[in-house]
């Protein structure tokens, strides 16, 4: 289930927009590269509950660039719809065991970046019911975060998030949700030792998580005899250092008002400038890609940032 809202946060009143997703999907096996990870969220964030079936949702590639900082070619995303096409969610409960894959199918706009994308009718419950238990976390959280599995660590955290800590989970549930360990044993196990485990998931999730999201986290693994066998993660809140990222869907009056904002704290407030900026689509995206590269600190301009910025647009 999947509806944006726009949040305040605490202490910098700016808008943060929230995926809402169900829990059913959080705790899901599943396997994803990190770039099938940014289409789902980006996907996640356009959602809206009065959709109807067979509804078509647009993505631009450009955007998702500019949202992630990283750029991923033409055959890297057909590959990644692909897997998504064919890759299956595993959903259980007392009940059913449900298989099924995220997307009904994916069109690609060629020349225009454009992937247009149709989700699979048995996903869209879980998606979009915001009646039953969800988990939310913010989307320029999951979009900073490279690693795939800080992105499930940090989808997973968010659950328990208003707890403090995480279930306790087996070590072969918690692989078995990260598509570390097949449950049916047919294919090979991956970072059986403990040691490789903490190097290349956790300790890496981990330091990404508490850089660049909302929250902070660690963890503990539990022995049971001589050996691992559990782990559990501590959960607290924290202010994200990361700058809101707008979507083009977003309510348009809250994307103006957050230029507005941006092109303040630039020290640009020529009447004209002001309106040649927000009348222009690419001039105002530039905009907030240019403003969160520079508080982010990708963008070096320390004594002229909105100089730089003009400069960029052409209109200096």
């Amino acid at each position: 289930m999947s509806v944006p809202a726009t949040t305040s946060h605490p202490s910098s009143g700016e808008s943060f927009l929230e995926i809402r997703q169900h829990n059913a999907i959080t705790t899901a096996r599943y396997e994803m590269s990190a770039c099938e990870m940014d289409i789902v969220f980006s996907l996640l964030s356009v959602l809206r509950k009065e959709d109807k079936p067979g509804t078509i949702y647009r993505i631009r590639v450009k955007e998702l660039e500019q949202m992630t900082g990283r750029s991923w070619n033409y055959q890297r995303l057909l590959e990644a719809t692909s897997n998504l096409r064919s890759r299956e969610y595993h959903i259980e409960d007392n009940k059913h065991v449900l298989q099924v894959g995220l997307l009904a199918s994916a069109l690609y706009v060629k020349g225009e970046g454009i992937i247009e994308l149709e989700i699979s009718e048995r996903m869209r419950r879980y998606l979009i019911d915001l009646k039953n238990n969800f988990t939310s976390y913010r989307l320029q959280s999951v979009f900073s975060l490279s690693s795939k599995y800080a992105k499930r660590i940090y989808q997973i955290a968010s659950q328990w998030k208003d707890i403090g800590e995480t279930k306790t989970f087996t070590l072969d549930e918690f692989k078995i949700m990260l598509s570390l360990k097949d449950p049916k044993g047919l294919e090979a196990e991956q970072y059986e030792k403990i040691s490789a485990l903490q190097k290349y998931v956790l300790d890496v999730a981990t330091t990404q998580i508490n850089e660049h999201t909302d929250l902070r986290i660690n963890y503990e693994l539990i022995k049971k005899g001589r050996s691992f066998h559990s782990i559990r993660f501590f959960v607290n809140g924290q202010v994200p250092q990361q700058l809101p990222i707008p979507f083009e869907d977003g309510a348009e009056e809250e994307k103006q008002r957050r230029a507005l904002h941006n092109l303040e704290e630039l020290e640009i407030r020529d009447p004209k400038l002001v309106s040649q900026i927000l009348g222009d689509a690419k001039k105002l995206n530039a905009l907030f890609s240019f403003t969160y590269k520079y508080k982010t600190g990708k963008v070096k301009a320390d004594k002229n940032p909105g100089g730089l910025f003009l400069k960029m647009v052409g209109l200096r």
